[in-house]
């Protein structure tokens, strides 16, 4: 059995997404398909998905949802960290297989990554670390970069007569999740105070990483399409809320950022 990545183990990591869905139906449909998450429950009008029992996606039906804008404040991408390079290699097989569109394929010296985009304009990336001790840190900033991804190498990373991709496995989690903001440096600094975590990448003035305990990222925040928005549209579909694990607190909080996303904290450990 695979190891949790060492993303979850963190004194705060990312729990669960939340998406606002013009069809769940479809958007689940899509998810399992194509990410390998199982359906867990139903209530309310929102579907859970998730990975051998751990959730990490619910949908809430919102049939009179305008659709998300890209331009505004919102998710970027839900980042989905498989426990291994051949737990990618297995899904690269299967999209292959499968005539899957991706998007996009790097090398990010401390991931390996694609990305995609579901039926309703939510940005997906899929991805698998690299071993922590291989990161390059210089002082409190680690080297993070986009280059190309050697697909080949990844693939041969999958063992000969595998069974191949079964759906995401075992400790698959919410890596981190990358939000679309009208100021890198607010969101910087209201993740500093509200939850104690490190700048540990720039990308100028437009994108900050943030995290815990040491990882590379649990939250990306950029600027790239988003620059001067201000709160989010609340009658749009897209991001709902994103929930964090600490292990710092004692009880359920619920807080809005800088733009109103919804940002809730779960006590206990990964």
């Amino acid at each position: 059995m695979s190891e949790l990545p060492f993303a979850a183990t963190t004194p705060v990591s990312v729990s669960r997404v939340g998406l606002k869905a013009r069809d769940a139906e479809n958007l689940a449909a899509y998810y399992r398909a194509v990410v390998g998450l199982q359906e867990l429950s139903r209530a309310d009008d929102a579907i859970t998905l998730g990975a051998a029992n751990r959730p990490l996606l619910v949908l809430e039906q919102d049939a009179s949802a305008r659709p998300d804008d890209p331009r505004s404040a919102g998710l970027f991408h839900t980042a989905f960290l498989l426990p291994s390079r051949a737990d990618l290699g297995r899904w690269i097989n299967y999209a292959a297989a499968n005539r899957i569109g991706i998007e996009g394929a790097s090398d990010h010296l401390v991931s390996e990554a694609l990305y995609l985009t579901d039926p309703e304009g939510n940005g997906i990336e899929i991805y698998a670390d690299r071993r922590p001790q291989d990161w390059k840190w210089d002082g409190d900033k680690i080297a993070m970069a986009t280059e190309r991804l050697d697909l080949p190498a990844v693939v041969a990373s999958v063992p000969a007569g595998d069974a191949g991709w079964q759906g995401a496995p075992e400790n698959t989690i919410v890596g981190h999740v990358h939000l679309r903001v009208g100021r890198p440096e607010d969101a910087e600094a209201w993740w500093h105070d509200v939850f104690g975590f490190d700048t540990v990448a720039k990308y100028g003035g437009q994108a900050v990483f943030l995290s815990s305990g040491h990882y590379h990222h649990h939250i990306g925040a950029n600027a790239w399409h988003s620059a001067g928005a201000g709160r989010r549209d609340p009658a749009r579909s897209g991001l709902a809320w994103v929930e964090m694990r600490s292990d710092n607190v004692a009880g359920e909080t619920t807080r809005e950022d800088p733009w109103g996303t919804v940002i809730r904290t779960v006590p206990g450990k990964a």
